[in-house]
């Protein structure tokens, strides 16, 4: 075989090898990621949460509701979700399953545009591009799934304010619906959080800038959030080829700064952004973004 015949035949083979491995493979690799977060008192003992985000369930993903079921095993003291749940009509059974023996811990969650709105085919060039007009699939039965997390006590923080006393730790909490979608409405939480309380944590599913800001002006100490699934196909060395949102594509995952400290702010704020459990079913690849939970070790930050 000639080299000009031999080049093409190894691109598309490698191509092809390269798809079956993104779509088979790491799209179903379970992954655990762990980060210590220095936000607690001095002399505070540690605290863990476990972020949970974009699971994208469908109502056949067996694998994927027992492991997540299975982190339960890691014993969280709390349990954050912060969107995306859904991937179809009938997936609210399955989540509610999967998120069952977590739904006893102290928990909170906010939800987002797949939660609302059912997944629609799309060209998969307009994640490069910012489409002037989004067009939303069929309205999901969201409700049943906010029912079934509040009714085990669990906080909704769509657009509201909430407090938890964690292994007795008072904890306040300020969330936003999804700003992707234009949904959030940051004027109902606003205000300086809770001075005397031992955390402030704010929960919005996409990390758009303009309302991270506002968390950390406001003084929350942890900011969760998701939507980016990590850039999803990234590029080795390079990283994500784009974020879906306004941050940055060094912050479009794992544990960042967002503010750094400030008088009055000894923590300044922290960010975290989950890569996400799930894909879009009709962009089912992951590619050096395994899908993964989060266990955050809350630790006391220096005298």
């Amino acid at each position: 075989m000639r080299w000009y015949t031999a080049l093409p035949t190894a691109t598309v083979a490698a191509g092809a090898s390269t798809v079956a491995y993104a779509s088979l493979v790491e799209r179903n690799r379970w992954t655990l990621r762990r980060f210590d977060v220095p936000v607690l008192a001095p002399g505070s003992a540690p605290l863990t949460v476990l972020h949970l985000s974009d699971l994208h369930m469908t109502a056949g993903q067996r694998s994927k509701r027992d492991w997540v079921a299975a982190l339960d095993g890691l014993e969280p003291d709390l349990v954050v979700d912060t969107g995306d749940n859904l991937a179809g009509m009938d997936a609210v059974p399955t989540v509610l399953q999967a998120l069952d023996p977590l739904l006893d811990r102290p928990g909170a969650f906010v939800t987002s545009s797949n939660d609302y709105y059912a997944p629609r085919p799309k060209n998969p060039l307009s994640y490069l591009t910012k489409p002037d007009k989004r067009i939303h699939g069929i309205d999901l039965p969201w409700h049943d799934l906010r029912d079934g997390m509040t009714g085990r006590g669990w906080l909704d923080l769509t657009n509201a304010r909430g407090e938890l006393t964690v292994d007795g730790r008072r904890i306040v909490f300020a969330g936003c619906d999804d700003p992707h979608i234009r949904r959030d409405r940051y004027d109902l939480v606003e205000g300086p959080a809770d001075p005397t309380a031992d955390l402030r944590i704010g929960v919005v599913h996409s990390p758009e800038p303009r309302v991270l800001d506002r968390f950390a002006a406001d003084g929350y100490d942890l900011l969760l959030c998701g939507h980016t699934h990590g850039g999803q196909l990234r590029v080795p060395f390079y990283g994500a080829l784009v974020t879906n949102c306004g941050i940055d594509r060094d912050r479009v995952r794992w544990l960042h700064r967002w503010a750094e400290p400030a008088p009055g702010r000894p923590n300044g704020t922290w960010l975290h952004v989950s890569a996400g459990l799930g894909t879009s079913p009709y962009a089912p690849a992951r590619f050096a973004c395994p899908p993964e939970a989060t266990l955050l070790t809350l630790t006391a930050r220096p005298a």
